[in-house]
Parts: structure tokens; sequence; C-alpha cells
């Protein structure tokens, strides 16, 4: 799997988050690549639920407060980074 990306849905956007939408996945997508490299180092065989909660409070962590409370991602998409994660195979 290559390296997670976020992609916002402009039809879930206000007018402010539809002009910050570049920006703001950027930042999401940092956040999220940085929680999957932790996650990673540190996966000890925890079940794949585990590993998707502890992936989405990582990611949430390396956000300002402000945006990680406003963060809902796609949890099927989340879960599948967290699979990966669990068969070796983020890179």
């Amino acid at each position: 799997m290559s390296e997670p990306h976020v992609t916002l849905d402009p039809s879930g956007l206000d007018p402010v988050q539809q002009k910050l939408r570049g920006p703001l996945e950027d930042q999401l997508t940092s956040a999220l690549q940085a929680a999957t490299e932790r996650v990673r180092a540190s996966y000890a065989g925890e079940p794949v639920e585990d590993v998707c909660r502890r992936l989405l409070d990582e990611t949430r962590a390396g956000l300002h407060p402000d945006i990680a409370a406003g963060f809902n991602p796609d949890m099927d998409e989340f879960c599948r980074v967290a699979v990966a994660i669990v068969r070796g195979g983020v890179s």
C-alpha cells in the first residue's frame, strides 16, 4: 500500500473550508502519514480494531485542536490503513 492521504468531500464543506481545502487536505494527510509511521513502528500484534482506533487517536493528536475536533474521517477507509499496518503493507 502506498502512503495514505486524505481527500475531503467538497459537498460537505462550507465556503471557508472550500477555500482552504488544499492546505487542509495537506495538513490532514501529513498528520495521517506521521500517525501511520508511529503506529506501524510500534505495532505488536494488536487486532485491527485497536490499530484503527489508535491510528485515529494519533492522527488527531497531530492536528491543531480545532481541526482535530472537526476531523471525522470515513472509518472504512481509515480501517483499510489499519489493515495494511497489520498485514505489514504500509510503506
